[in-house]
């Protein structure tokens, strides 16, 4: 949210305090029954107020916090990516590289969608599959047909799926039509909307994030009251607000006699 906007909202807001704070001063003009009735527009107004005004700030602070973290020299974040096994990855790496604030990409697995498969082809999976690939660091085979190995470092994603396809069509005489290529993002923290803005361009957007900008929003979070709750507690505003007009008067004659009592012990 714009800054300048954020401001507008909370000047609104104030101005509705104002309001309230008005029709408790003119309570004295009412009947004494009628205090309940401005306690209850108080908080309507207050309620109202928070939920069309300082909610909408409430809900960016996560954002907000995270922009300290973000201006930190030396914070990055690293973003885990699944991507089609159809994207260009050399294209993708090349302008992901030319970005400022690039720190590495790194493709750590590969997963394969198949049949789903019974114990002994498995077990045969799971066989064969360390002698498919010597660059195959670790796999895993399910029964719903998912293979998922995981590549050593500086493997590529294309080679992988090459020495696999290349092994399953002459075995079963077919071809892979689709795989997933796992990846590591890393970037530095000022830049993830720049890199996010080329993922999305990919159509790729990060399944996960790790790094203090992300820590930052994620403890925003788990420590912010649900949106209700917010809604309730500035309707309670608006309730102490009211009271403060309506008791204005006595607070004022309280104010005067501790001054003049002050005055009189400071002469003693």
């Amino acid at each position: 949210m714009d800054i300048v906007i954020a401001l507008i909202y909370i000047v609104l807001f104030i101005i509705m305090m104002i309001f309230v704070f008005s029709i408790g001063m003119i309570r004295n003009y009412m009947p004494k029954r009628e205090i309940v009735l401005v306690l209850v527009v108080a908080f309507l107004i207050g309620a109202i107020g928070g939920a069309f005004f300082l909610e909408p700030i409430y809900e960016e602070l996560p954002q907000m916090m995270s922009t300290v973290e973000k201006n930190v020299p030396g914070n990055e974040e690293t973003m885990y990516l699944d991507l089609s096994s159809s994207i260009n990855m050399n294209e993708l790496n090349d302008n992901l590289s030319k970005t400022e604030g690039f720190v590495s990409l790194k493709e750590t697995a590969i997963t394969i969608p198949l049949w789903k498969l019974n114990d002994k082809e498995v077990e045969y999976f799971n066989y064969v599959l360390k002698n498919i690939d010597s660059h195959f660091k670790n796999y895993n085979v399910t029964k719903d047909g998912k293979l998922q190995i995981e590549l050593e470092d500086n493997y590529s994603s294309y080679d992988a799926l090459k020495s696999f396809s290349d092994w399953y069509k002459l075995v079963y005489g077919g071809s892979i039509s689709y795989a997933q290529v796992h990846a590591e993002l890393v970037v530095s923290s000022s830049s993830i909307e720049d890199f996010q803005k080329i993922l999305l361009d990919y159509g790729v957007v990060p399944s996960k994030m790790e790094g203090p900008v992300q820590s930052t929003i994620n403890d925003t979070n788990t420590s912010m009251l649900p949106s209700t709750h917010f809604v309730l507690i500035t309707g309670a505003v608006g309730v102490v607000v009211a009271l403060l007009g309506i008791y204005y008067d006595s607070f004022g004659v309280f104010s005067r006699r501790f001054r003049r009592f002050m005055r009189e012990k400071r002469k003693r």
